[in-house]
């Protein structure tokens, strides 16, 4: 993922997206004629999986002066709680007002690819994939997506987050084409016959039939050009169980369709997965939605430990720079904004 561009929308770099008692300061301290070089250390108040440095980064080289130094930990690093995970060294009125913001985003941003880290540590090697940008607002999807690798997700959904990712976006048919076509081979065919070879052919398996007749009649009718099959059996009617899972890959195998792979969705959260794992069902890959994408924040704050050389704090913090050797410089210039 390495130069990687984040296209920052200009409101995060506006004041009506700050929380307003920053651009009073910056207001008072003008008018004070205070501009002081102050050192600012960020961390987390619990463990996780860094995210959003790059976008922070971005951030940064779009507003500090050149004499400004940022420390920093790498995307996808894991983190422990109080950890310095950034310090910058800069006049506080270059980047003051942007506390919202870059705190923001490394909240959101961790908190997603922690959550997907659960779930591909719970899958012990089974690719998982992001499907949680539907429980999202679609201002803040890309991210979700793009956070969701960082944590080790194998794919996801939306170009828009996969572009984020520098991957391809993956995904299959939806319920709304099967209904309407009326079949699910019908359906399965014409996207077989419409979308360009080198996308995987999945069929989606449980609309209308049992899940493993569907699954022999689209392996009937595609034979090798069928990739796998997705179970997204609904709550309504069980969900997709090892016991089912297990069945459809017994019957596929059965009738030579040995090729053929099998996607479970619904509802998967690290729990689920863990089940599957443990009663050794055969899956092939998990589509992960809001167990990821309605992931809580992991909190971070943002302290002065210096001004001008002096070391401070408030009350309950120790005063001076809070040694971390993982942290390393970030040369500024040569960040894609």
């Amino acid at each position: 993922m390495e130069g990687l561009k984040f296209d920052l929308v200009e409101k995060a770099l506006s004041e009506y997206v700050a929380d307003v008692y920053f651009t009073r300061t910056q207001i008072i301290l003008a008018r004070e004629g205070l501009n002081p070089v102050v050192t600012m250390e960020v961390f987390p108040n619990k463990d996780g999986i860094l995210c959003g440095m790059r976008e922070v980064c971005a951030l940064l080289a779009r507003v500090l002066p050149p004499s400004a130094e940022v420390w920093a930990l790498d995307e996808g690093e894991s983190i422990l709680a109080k950890e310095v995970v950034l310090r910058i060294t800069a006049p506080y009125q270059s980047f003051g007002l942007y506390e919202t913001a870059y705190l923001g985003i490394l909240a959101h941003e961790s908190g997603w690819a922690t959550a997907a880290r659960e779930c591909v540590v719970a899958a012990e090697g089974i690719p998982v994939i992001s499907f949680g940008a539907r429980h999202v607002h679609p201002d803040v999807s890309a991210r979700m997506e793009y956070a969701a690798i960082v944590g080790g997700c194998a794919g996801c959904a939306t170009p828009a987050g996969a572009k984020l990712a520098g991957i391809a976006p993956s995904g299959t048919i939806p319920h709304a084409l099967i209904l309407i076509f009326g079949d699910t081979v019908k359906a399965t065919q014409a996207f077989d016959r419409h979308i360009e070879p080198e996308v995987n052919r999945i069929a989606l398996v449980d609309t209308f039939k049992d899940e493993a007749e569907e699954s022999l009649r689209v392996a009937a009718a595609l034979g090798d050009r069928l990739w796998g099959v997705r179970l997204d059996t609904p709550a309504e009617r069980g969900r997709v169980t090892p016991d089912l899972v297990r069945e459809v890959r017994a019957r596929l195998d059965q009738a030579g369709y040995t090729h053929v792979k099998i996607v479970v969705s619904g509802g998967i959260d690290p729990a689920r997965i863990r089940l599957f794992r443990e009663r050794k069902s055969p899956v092939d890959a998990f589509g992960i939605g809001s167990a990821i994408a309605g992931a809580p924040p992991i909190d971070f704050t943002a302290d002065i430990k210096v001004i001008e050389g002096r070391p401070v704090a408030k009350r309950g913090r120790i005063p001076g720079i809070t040694p971390n050797p993982r942290l390393h410089k970030v040369d500024l210039s040569q960040v894609q904004a």
